[in-house]
């Protein structure tokens, strides 16, 4: 299952580390704990709508883009997910089909 969480902090991270920016610098600038905005790119905690615009002014980032990032990697995990889904199962027949 896709957490959105986990994808927000995985962009967010991605974005501060492209920037070559430490995580002391971003929350200071967004002004959240330094733990805090650690937990959000662990995926451990889930940033409210507020915080997540301050990380991004922090980052200066438009939020869309952030919310872009993380809508196509929800869809390749999804896209996974379904082709895992999909697959039978290892030691699993499929039913023959009677030709009458």
């Amino acid at each position: 299952m896709v957490l959105l969480r986990q994808e927000i902090g995985d962009v967010l991270r991605e974005q501060r580390q492209q920037q070559s920016r430490t995580l002391r610098e971003v929350s200071a600038a967004a002004r959240v704990s330094l733990g805090y905005l650690s937990e959000v790119e662990r995926g451990q905690k889930e940033a409210s709508s507020e915080l997540l615009a301050s990380i991004c002014g922090a980052l200066d980032l438009p939020l869309s883009r952030v919310l872009s990032q993380v809508s196509e990697k929800v869809a390749v995990a999804e896209r996974i997910e379904t082709r895992l889904t999909a697959l039978p199962t290892v030691g699993t027949r499929r039913p023959l089909v009677s030709a009458a």
